[in-house]
């Protein structure tokens, strides 16, 4: 009953000494899948600790020790797999082995396998999908009373003479059985229930901020002013439970939600000096209202007793705050200080991808009014000449095509950066084909064969159009003898082919071009529907030159 006594009381020592370690960042690597090497070395280090620190307190009992050695090469095992166990063991073992004692071979043989056992059994539950299990302390106290069953069996077997060990065995077998099985399932119990907390919170944390991603996704992306910042506040003050929220840019107050509304108003300047610091800091400050003060730089009657002030970032600089406040009489939790910091970079996110988007749909505007103007002067010129030709020999002719020449201005000034049918695209295109052909009177044929089911497919504006002009430009306009185009349309593999061919077969590669017209269709294609799609160019010189549109075909872009 001493013997059990005394290593109840070591057992104690190592439980004190992991509840005050669980209460450390460190305590997490216990609960890890003990995967990487990190873990591993932490896990054989601790373990192999205890198996040394058992040694050396254990009871001396006919020559031996009686201790709870095994404690720490079973955990080890379970925790750290076969080869950090049999590390552990092997460690324990060669101290063991160090302090002589009849049973010093036993002992050492014996904790080795301890370990490499245990670590087996990890493995194979590992394997099986059952990880869990390792925290079961149900489990950890069989496997431990297992361990120990074969320690006194290898007692048995290798220490001599063998009457001195049987009687050691009597004496031992009892007590190490129960402590060091119920030593290592308490441990293993305080391990599973800090896993358990840690999962908790972290499911508590990702919960609450895919849901306000999930409600907050585009709001700030329309602009960050204090109609959006009031959306945002709102919702990330309903999923966090904090006392009030607000949002602000570098000068005024956007948005305040909660407990001192009544004199936190939005569009007024920036008053608290805890804000005014992040921003020209670029770091996030804490006032928990205890070790730090906080007091509301607008009012004394202000119920608000601790703020958290996270920056807004851009690529180079503070574009704002987010502040999160708690009530004088209530704690700000860790949790909301974490999920904070993570709101802050979800609403930066935010906030630099709708400036981007603005940004793109400044720069398609641009790029469609480049595209515009590429075609309009080149083309308008030499419509006039053909009219004013035209005009004294063959008025009536003159006057349908300068109707035709303004309905293709009309489309081409009204036209955005929005899809429109390929019907849409096909007239515009014949109105600019009505001047060309007139221009080149018999010297020009554009053969368009585009079946009449396809012709409510939507594709951005501007698509066919200067392709076809670049084909008359640059192709069919040189040529001495007729030019003909061929404008076709085949649906092939849930892709949507668009081909214009022209005989002239005068397309040249130009190396590092950036020319506007099929470059920017091109390019306009590939943001609109993705890299896979777009032009292809394919040329026989004197022969053809034939542009391949590919596009996706679907019900969704019909």
């Amino acid at each position: 009953m001493s013997l059990v006594l005394l290593l109840t009381q070591q057992m104690s020592l190592y439980l004190v000494m992991v509840y005050l370690v669980s209460k450390t960042p460190l305590f997490q690597f216990f609960s890890e899948a003990a995967t990487r090497l990190p873990h591993k070395i932490f896990i054989y280090l601790t373990f192999s600790s205890f198996c040394v620190m058992a040694t050396y307190f254990g009871e001396h009992t006919n020559d031996a020790l009686a201790n709870t050695r095994a404690m720490g090469a079973v955990l080890g095992g379970l925790l750290g797999g076969p080869v950090t166990g049999f590390l552990v063991g092997l460690t324990g073992g060669l101290h063991r082995y160090s302090m002589g004692g009849f049973t010093d071979l036993a002992c050492a043989i014996s904790t080795t396998l301890e370990g490499l056992s245990a670590g087996i059994i990890s493995l194979y539950l590992r394997k099986q999908g059952k990880s869990e299990l390792i925290y079961a302390p149900l489990l950890v106290c069989l496997v431990t009373f297992s361990a120990e069953m074969l320690q006194m069996g290898v007692i048995l077997l290798v220490a001599q003479p063998f009457g001195d060990a049987w009687s050691l065995v009597k004496q031992i077998a009892l007590p190490m059985l129960l402590v060091n099985s119920i030593g290592a399932a308490l441990f293993m119990s305080m391990v599973r229930d800090q896993k358990t907390m840690f999962d908790k919170m972290s499911s508590v944390f990702s919960t609450k901020a895919l849901k306000i991603a999930e409600r907050s996704v585009g709001v700030l992306s329309k602009g960050f002013d204090q109609k959006s910042s009031a959306k945002v506040a709102k919702i990330i003050l309903e999923e966090t439970n904090v006392g009030a929220v607000a949002i602000t840019d570098t000068e005024k107050l956007l948005a305040f939600i909660g407990a001192g509304a009544d004199h936190h108003i939005p569009g007024t300047p920036i008053s608290s000096q805890i804000t005014q610091d992040a921003i020209d800091n670029n770091c996030v400050m804490f006032a928990d209202g205890v070790d730090v003060a906080y007091a509301c730089s607008i009012s004394s009657q202000c119920g608000l007793g601790s703020s958290l002030v996270i920056p807004l970032r851009s690529e180079t600089q503070v574009i704002g705050t987010i502040k999160l406040y708690e009530p004088k009489n209530k704690l700000f939790l860790n949790i909301n200080r974490t999920l904070g910091e993570g709101i802050g970079r979800l609403l930066s996110n935010q906030i630099l991808f709708g400036r981007f988007e603005q940004q793109q749909n400044l720069l398609t505007q641009a790029e469609l009014k480049l595209l515009q103007a590429q075609v309009n002067p080149h083309f308008l010129f030499n419509a006039l000449n053909t009219i004013a030709a035209i005009i004294k020999r063959d008025p009536l002719k003159a006057r349908k095509l300068i109707q035709q020449l303004a309905q293709f201005l009309r489309i081409n000034l009204k036209r955005t950066t929005g899809l429109v049918t390929l019907e849409d695209e096909l007239e515009h295109i014949e109105s600019y084909l009505t001047i060309e052909k007139a221009r080149f009177i018999d010297k020009l044929e554009v053969n368009i064969h585009i079946d009449e089911s396809l012709r409510h497919y939507r594709l951005p504006a501007f698509t066919l159009q200067p392709i076809i002009e670049n084909a008359v430009k640059h192709g069919t306009s040189h040529m001495l003898d007729k030019g003909i185009i061929q404008v076709t349309a085949s649906i092939t593999d849930e892709l949507l082919l668009l081909e214009v061919t022209d005989n002239a077969g005068l397309y040249q590669l130009k190396e590092n071009s950036e020319g506007l017209g099929m470059n920017l269709v091109h390019k306009r294609l590939q943001n609109q529907f993705g890299s896979e799609y777009g032009l292809k160019v394919d040329s026989e010189p004197d022969s053809y030159t034939k542009v391949s549109i590919q596009l996706p075909y679907s019900g969704a872009t019909q």
